[in-house]
């Protein structure tokens, strides 16, 4: 049964990947804008356009264009991009790195803030700190990355001088745009920790550790919080995969090296093979995180397997 859960959850990634591929294909080329003018400019020759044209292979059908991307794709070759020269996939790797980075101190800044507020919350349920929690998390939701981020500038490099407003020079540089991803994942799990935390404080078993002398931490911690983390689980996975979609903008507003930011670039030069790569990688992160959190959450519970 578990076998046939797994071997059903991977045709379904393969299928969405398929997909993803085919319609960031066709937007990509739909969207206006000519990657030659781009590269030549609107002065050049119109020999010179269609030179070009032809030795990039532009110049064909957009079906056999589709039929050699994704004959490429099968054989894990993303192409090569138009302006650079380099192999998409080799651009991917040099810019990958720095993008995990940013998600995963962004996932850790979310989960040190979001535990806390959660079982604070829970805990001191209709309390003044409870409404202070929610009121943060809600704020949190509220403000887009395009604004915190220029906030967060504003404050902490230009007023306070503390941070770097820009680049990547080490992990003072990476203490804003961490905070700016970070933020948004925070309110949103505080809020599914509190939730969860509150059905499972009414339980049995949780007066029965109460009622053997435990004290107040260990019944939160070791038996409240640990059963509750299975849908918290489930919506980290979700956001984890949202982390990195969320840092094409948080990589643009702090010039952070990463997948967001060549993504940008590659869309404003109209570099087709370099934004379907990007896309493709980001889609291949989000479907694979949510594989391993559906897997990690069919070992927590067997109940979801069988229902499956």
């Amino acid at each position: 049964m578990y076998l046939n859960y797994i071997i059903k959850r991977l045709f379904g990634a393969v299928f969405v990947l398929f997909s993803i591929s085919t319609i960031v294909f066709f937007l990509i080329h739909i969207i206006p804008g000519d990657p030659i003018e781009v590269m030549l400019g609107e002065t050049a020759r119109a020999t010179d356009k269609e030179v070009l044209r032809h030795s990039l292979g532009l110049d064909l059908p957009i079906i056999q264009q589709w039929s050699l991307y994704l004959r490429g794709f099968f054989h894990f070759d993303l192409g090569t991009s138009l302006h650079s020269k380099q192999l998409v996939g080799q651009l991917l790797l040099e810019h990958i790195s720095p993008t995990l980075i940013l998600s995963f101190a962004s996932l850790f800044v979310a989960i040190i803030i979001s535990v806390p507020l959660g079982i604070v919350s829970a805990f001191y349920k209709d309390s003044i700190l409870d409404r202070l929690s929610m009121m943060t998390a809600i704020l949190g939701v509220s403000i887009p990355n395009f604004v915190m981020g220029p906030l967060l500038i504003l404050i902490f490099s230009l007023w306070l001088g503390w941070f770097p407003v820009s680049g990547n020079e080490g992990v003072s540089s990476l203490i804003l745009p961490a905070l700016t991803l970070g933020t948004a994942l925070a309110a949103i799990l505080s809020r599914m920790i509190r939730s969860s935390m509150l059905e499972i404080l009414q339980e049995d078993y949780i007066r029965s550790a109460h009622a053997r002398g435990l004290t107040e931490f260990n019944v939160l911690v070791f038996h409240a919080l640990r059963n509750a983390l299975l849908p918290v689980v489930t919506i980290l996975g979700m956001q984890l995969g949202t982390l990195l979609a969320g840092a094409v903008i948080t990589e643009t507003v702090f010039s952070w090296p990463g997948i967001g930011q060549l993504m940008i670039e590659s869309i404003q030069k109209r570099d087709y093979p370099v934004v379907q790569g990007c896309v493709i990688l980001i889609s291949f992160t989000y479907v694979l995180v949510n594989l391993i959190a559906d897997f990690i959450c069919v070992s927590l519970d067997p109940r979801i397997r069988v229902d499956s």
